[in-house]
């Protein structure tokens, strides 16, 4: 189980760091992957736009590989069970805990004037999102990790309360390192709503990643022979493993080790590599958009199917809780 904000465009680090994940799973278990759209009422109160950005959010999904016959995707908003769960973990968990949170202290730093009890509790509405699938296996990025981990303290607490009923969750990703995609400015990751100029988007134009690319941070080269990389240099290389041939990346791997490499001419192969990478996911997602009817019968499809599971864990949720009066 996992689910993406409808707060902007999905970027290269939303599908490197879970949504490859997403379509490799869903050969594999049983996959709950939903739009969370109570999630962006924290932070983005205004709702105009909401159903355009959630339309969007399933169409990008969709046109990257998931297919809504195979996985439940839905609308966080449409399983009502979801906030009947949040309700009763906001009983476990405790403010001191969650005011130390990483994000929590990021989100009253970029907004010091919107600091709501929603955003201080957006962990205990995480977990109950994945608590109410009973999953074992959460696909996300790097930076959700802590909220994993809190996550786990609340099934802790509520089986040692209540009696066993969920399972602990935990970041799934294939045994492979989480993946943390790097932004084009040299620091910190891609981001929906940081420094646009330094995200590539998944609607993102041909001229617009040939552009943002160009202008990604780079020096004056290497002085020495197999000198170790800047960790602005070493992002541009890990953006280049992420769609580049193996020759491309062992060629410029090479010309840096001997200190004749050509940034130019590096960040113009990127560039084109990311083109080719980025334009038929943006070409699908287009086609979908264009088609309400497909994308309605789609969330009515994926509510239909997380309700059914929702709604047998909340029976053994009110059970364990003696709340089946």
């Amino acid at each position: 189980m996992s689910g993406i904000r409808p707060t902007g465009f999905l970027h290269l680090g939303n599908y490197f760091g879970a949504i490859r994940n997403y379509v490799k799973m869903q050969e594999d278990y049983d996959c709950y992957f939903m739009v969370a759209d109570l999630h962006s009422l924290t932070t983005h109160p205004d709702t105009k736009q909401l159903k355009d950005n959630v339309h969007r959010v399933l169409a990008e999904n969709i046109a990257c590989g998931l297919d809504p016959d195979k996985v439940a995707l839905y609308c966080q908003s449409q399983v009502f069970e979801t906030s009947e769960l949040y309700l009763y973990l906001n009983m476990l968990a405790y403010t001191g805990e969650l005011g130390k949170t990483v994000t929590f202290k990021d989100k009253v730093r970029q907004s010091p004037d919107n600091i709501n009890a929603g955003l201080l509790t957006y962990p205990v509405l995480m977990a109950a999102d994945i608590l109410l699938h009973r999953a074992k296996y959460v696909p996300v990025g790097k930076d959700q990790e802590q909220h994993l981990e809190i996550a786990r303290t609340y099934v802790n607490r509520f089986n040692h309360r209540y009696g066993e009923v969920f399972p602990e969750p935990f970041a799934f990703n294939y045994n492979q390192q989480l993946v943390k995609v790097p932004s084009l400015n040299g620091s910190g990751k891609m981001s929906k709503s940081e420094n646009q100029m330094a995200t590539l988007f998944l609607a993102d134009e041909d001229d617009v990643i040939r552009k943002k690319v160009m202008k990604t941070k780079t020096d004056a080269g290497p002085q020495e022979l197999n000198s170790q990389k800047p960790e602005y240099i070493e992002n541009v290389f890990s953006l280049m493993k992420l769609v580049s041939g193996d020759d491309v990346i062992s060629k410029f791997e090479n010309d840096y080790n001997n200190c004749s490499i050509r940034y130019g001419d590096m960040k113009k192969q990127l560039a084109e590599d990311m083109v080719q990478f980025i334009a038929p996911i943006r070409g699908k997602i287009n086609e979908i958009l264009n088609d309400k009817k497909y994308l309605g019968e789609v969330m009515e499809k994926g509510a239909a199917k997380a309700g059914i599971s929702a709604k047998a864990t909340m029976q053994l949720v009110r059970e364990a809780m003696g709340l089946n009066y």
